[in-house]
């Protein structure tokens, strides 16, 4: 099965390459960044031994229909998106804290809770709560972004007194995340979805606060269908939803949760089918555009021109 695995390129003025989890990243004169979105698939900050076609261009092209709706809220990092699985954008500072908003008891929360824990990154979460109910309000779980293994939850009086971010510097990031997740929430809404959780990275620039990396894509966002959820809530079932999650709860079922030392299992190619349609109809579910598969014949070459010729005007 054809998929995007990694790339190896090397442009003109290239300071150096990061290979993320999904992503590869090659900085261009400590200005530009240029991110391509694989088809590599994480889940328990694990990457898994085989990729999932079309994941990297439902991620990118997402990331980037959502980027350009909410840069009224927030400054983003992007420039450009010259191929469907490149975005081209500014260098900024990373903040080393990924930033989770939640309106739903789910996921890691549920948990955790589920463990007996009332408390998750210094916020409390009332008694009595079932998985998948809505929480009164928000709540922001900060965690540590990890460059390996798994991420750390950390409360906000850990962040200011740690010094990874400034109290007022914080402060703003807490708006943006508000602002961004009930425009997420009401966007959802209008297509029939939920946003039930979301992560959201945040960079400076020159002083600038911008935000970063992706938005509302299915690798940092769960979604539920909404004409379903109360009645499945109220029969305490599973709820319906267009995420990882599903993926998750496979490897769950094969013993694996990320656990060190242990091996992830190998994905069959019937799932790596259904994985692939899950993210194209989150894709068109969310955005209501039509996705079209980009192909995968020659796509090194084409993906370098598109890339090269961009950054040759970012330097002209």
């Amino acid at each position: 099965m054809k998929a995007i695995i990694a790339t190896n390129f090397f442009f003109p003025k290239q300071k150096n390459f990061y290979r993320g989890k999904v992503r590869d990243v090659y900085n261009i004169n400590d200005d530009v960044l240029v991110m391509v979105a694989t088809d590599r698939i994480s889940a328990f900050d694990v990457v898994m031994t085989k990729a999932i076609p079309y994941k990297g261009q439902v991620l990118n092209q997402t990331a980037a229909f959502f980027f350009d709706l909410t840069k009224h809220i927030v400054p983003n990092w992007i420039i450009s998106s010259p191929h469907t699985n490149v975005t081209i954008g500014h260098r900024c500072v990373p903040y080393q804290v990924e930033i989770v908003i939640r309106g739903y008891l789910t996921g890691h929360a549920w948990r955790e809770y589920k463990s007996g824990k009332r408390t998750i990154c210094g916020v409390s979460m009332p008694e009595g709560m079932r998985e998948n109910d809505k929480f009164p309000e928000p709540i922001i779980t900060p965690t540590i972004k990890a460059t390996s293994g798994h991420d750390t939850d950390i409360s906000k009086e850990e962040i200011i007194a740690q010094g990874l971010v400034s109290a007022e510097d914080f402060a703003q990031i807490e708006k943006y995340t508000r602002e961004l997740y009930a425009f997420g929430t009401e966007f959802a809404l209008k297509q029939g979805l939920i946003l039930v959780d979301t992560k959201y990275e945040f960079g400076n620039k020159d002083g600038v606060i911008m935000l970063m990396d992706e938005v509302h894509t299915p690798d940092s966002s769960r979604y539920f269908y909404a004409d379903t959820y109360q009645e499945i809530q109220a029969k305490d079932q599973q709820q319906r939803q267009l995420s990882k999650e599903f993926v998750r709860q496979w490897l769950i079922s094969q013993g694996f949760q990320g656990q060190e030392g242990a091996t992830a299992p190998t994905f069959p190619d019937d799932l790596i089918d259904s994985i692939t349609n899950r993210y194209v109809e989150l894709y068109q579910s969310i955005t209501g555009l039509e996705f079209i598969k980009n192909g995968y014949d020659n796509f090194e070459d084409k993906m370098e021109k598109a890339i090269l010729s961009e950054l040759e005007k970012l330097t002209m």
